[in-house]
């Protein structure tokens, strides 16, 4: 485990590594890193500022992101009440300090993360500094600077958490656009929602020495597969020998490093048009259900926990089967074409009413063999380039793309981290906040963390009546923040994430009914009313021209948390 930096007042220090009592002066002296074993304590974003960037030049954004509590979550303690003892330990408002800077008198501005405050969680108000900070760097043609330590996305903001990841990544989309120099800097640790979207899809990619990261965590990882890990796991050295990172940067010499590259940005950048990233856009509204006849809704509301299960029924209708139902005449294209075909992941071309189009979807099956063949739904690494491939392909050939969206998330192996699971998802993620087709993304039954949401940054986002989305599963959200481990139940209600609840946020456009009492008592019925309400939202799509497309989809991602959450807030 890496030493955390010694607190102010504290004389002596025991390294984690080597567990040496060091003199605080002289490990302050030697940036926080260990000078018998090189052990990298972690460091609080300030101290990180202080280290990295010219004296005094540091100017924090003037904004400051408002609070919110998006979904009133409750578990041991109250979310409001974690958030006031994060403040009052760490003398940080957030999880994140964004600002402009020089550092060896090159321009950027920068956001960095710390992992003090709620183990850095990307939340609304942290997604949304961030990407006020990307935005500052596109309006003054300065690169950006990214340094992340998290543990992933916030549980105690649901979904809206979860929309974070598209957030942040459509602003670097913006940067990338306009030839503007993005950089990360992994620390230790950066792990989750944080590893799948900004700190991996950046121009240039850099790891501190002893940092970690990746998809899953080590101890998901064993609990999942039952096996130990390799020497060396997901560290900065494995990092560089998976080809994920561009280097491996001792403390020490890293504000050097920072220094060549902005350098080189500088020297290389030629003055142009810079597209404009939406700002605060307006509060989102939910849009009426889409009503499909003959499926008959049951007006009661249903308990999120029955969902849950119902959402995870083996009879549930796959992809493959609205293939055969809701869709004509659909031609399977495999492989991602760099050594692998996930079968968790089924795509090609298709019709729907005459039209064509392109489909990918979760694949999960009926039967033990199935689920067990198709890794039950969980998209390895090819898995996410397959249908980055196809994704692509669609945009090329002017047809529409259309998700279906069913997953418990991606896959939490060791294979899965070793070939760039964080960062497959994370390219998915910000390739689809830029595709200039029509996007419609539709949640059938399980939509798990970044493995859903790598298909679903879309247009339209529909959902099954008795279908879930959300951050986490409701087992792993009761692991960590409950005392009991059968509170699953609990904290599938705390989460807000059924279809009615998704609406009422605004990360779902529509509630697509299901026959009484689920879809798989009416497989039939269930394709039909899927058939119906993804016409009716493609077909406005159709006339948009391909820079109106991405201008809108971007502001439907932007408008999610603490910006939207903010105005909601003043109203009260």
């Amino acid at each position: 485990m890496t030493a955390t930096a010694p607190r102010e007042g504290e004389l002596w220090s025991r390294c984690a590594g080597c567990a040496s009592l060091l003199y605080r002066k002289r490990l302050r002296r030697n940036l926080d890193v260990c000078p018998e074993c090189g052990e990298h304590a972690r460091l609080a974003a300030p101290e990180r500022l202080r280290q990295l960037v010219d004296p005094e030049s540091f100017a924090p954004l003037p904004d400051r992101a408002a609070e919110v509590d998006p979904i009133d979550f409750v578990d041991v303690l109250s979310y409001p009440h974690r958030l006031s003892a994060a403040r009052a330990g760490t003398g940080l408002a957030e999880a994140v300090v964004c600002g402009t800077a020089t550092i060896g008198r090159h321009p950027c501005a920068l956001a960095v993360m710390d992992f003090r405050f709620l183990g850095g969680s990307l939340g609304a108000a942290v997604g949304e500094l961030i990407t006020r900070a990307a935005e500052r760097a596109l309006e003054d043609g300065f690169p950006l600077v990214l340094v992340t330590a998290s543990g992933g996305a916030r549980m105690q903001e649901g979904a809206l958490s979860l929309m974070q990841m598209a957030t942040v990544s459509q602003a670097i989309a913006a940067l990338r656009e306009a030839g503007l120099l993005t950089v990360s800097v992994l620390t230790d640790p950066t792990y989750g929602g944080v590893a799948a979207s900004f700190a991996t899809n950046t121009d240039v990619v850099l790891a501190e020495s002893g940092a970690r990261m990746g998809f899953a965590g080590p101890r998901v990882i064993r609990q999942v597969t039952g096996r130990e890990l390799p020497e060396g796991f997901q560290t900065a050295t494995f990092l560089l020998r998976h080809g994920q990172v561009d280097m491996v940067v001792p403390r020490h010499a890293l504000r050097g490093r920072l220094v060549a590259l902005l350098a080189a940005a500088r020297a290389g950048r030629r003055p142009g048009p810079r597209p404009a990233v939406p700002r605060q856009a307006p509060a989102a509204t939910a849009r009426p259900a889409v009503v499909a006849d003959p499926p008959v809704v049951d007006a009661a509301p249903a308990d999120a926990w029955e969902t849950v299960r119902l959402a995870r029924h083996p009879g549930r209708p796959t992809t493959l089967d609205y293939l055969d139902s809701a869709f004509e005449g659909f031609v399977e294209l495999h492989g991602d074409r760099l050594g692998g075909d996930c079968p968790a992941v089924v795509g090609g071309l298709a019709r729907l009413d005459g039209r064509h189009l392109m489909v990918i979807g979760h694949q999960k099956g009926h039967t033990t063999g199935e689920l067990v063949a198709r890794n039950f739904g969980m998209a390895s690494p090819a898995g996410h380039r397959k249908a980055l491939r196809l994704m692509r392909l669609a945009a090329r050939l002017g047809l529409p793309v259309i998700t279906l969206v069913d997953t418990p998330g991606a896959d939490p192996g060791v294979a899965a981290e070793e070939q760039g699971q964080a960062a497959a998802i994370a390219e998915n993620i910000l390739s689809l906040s830029m595709l200039p087709t029509p996007v419609v993304a539709v949640i059938t039954g399980e939509g798990g963390s970044g493995g859903a949401l790598a298909l679903a940054v879309a247009d339209r986002v529909l959902m099954l009546q008795h279908a879930v989305y959300s951050v986490i599963s409701p087992e792993g959200c009761a692991a960590i923040l409950w005392p009991d481990r059968g509170a699953a139940p609990q904290a599938a209600r705390a989460l807000r994430l059924t279809a009615p609840d998704l609406c009422r946020l605004g990360v779902v456009d529509a509630l697509v009914p299901e026959p009484v009492p689920a879809a798989h008592h009416d497989p039939e019925a269930t394709a039909r009313a899927l058939r119906e309400a993804v016409l009716a939202h493609l077909l406005p799509l159709l006339d948009v021209p391909p820079a109106t497309l991405v201008r809108r989809r971007r502001q439907r991602f932007r408008r999610f948390g603490a910006a939207r959450a903010g105005s909601r807030a003043g109203d009260r």
